[in-house]
């Protein structure tokens, strides 16, 4: 079993099933020419997303990233699920899992800008490389 443990949750599989059964609908649509099959089976793919998204809310999925192994069974529910989970898209899309923090943050000064400074056509400075994940 993978560290990571993608994907054991009832979210996950419930979500899986359901996406399953849309697909095979949607593929008699096509076998058949049917467009209502494949309308309803596209339909049902989207159902699956949001019955999986709100099981996830519930508590039924997991966080993004390595759980601690007494947590990998099916059966456990997530405890931080009500305060959304930091990395997760997800939680953002309901509005949660943002730091929150108590302090407002402090202003920054602003930077001169140089005359030395590239600018591009528009007189824009072009901004620094930013990272796409925690790791770069």
């Amino acid at each position: 079993m993978s560290l990571y443990d993608e994907g054991h949750t009832i979210a996950g599989w419930t979500g899986v099933a359901i996406t399953t059964v849309g697909g095979s609908v949607a593929g008699l649509g096509v076998c058949t020419s049917s467009l209502p099959f494949v309308g309803a089976g596209l339909a049902v793919v989207v159902v699956s997303a949001l019955v999986t998204w709100a099981l996830h809310l519930s508590g039924w999925g997991k966080p993004p990233g390595v759980r601690p192994r007494d947590q990998w069974g099916m059966r456990v529910r997530d405890t931080q699920a009500r305060e959304g989970h930091e990395a997760c898209v997800g939680c953002r899309l309901a509005g949660r899992g943002r730091k929150r923090s108590d302090e407002a943050p402090a202003a920054s000064a602003p930077v001169p800008v140089s005359a030395s400074a590239p600018a591009s056509a528009s007189g824009a400075i072009p901004a620094e490389s930013i990272p796409l994940s925690p790791v770069e």
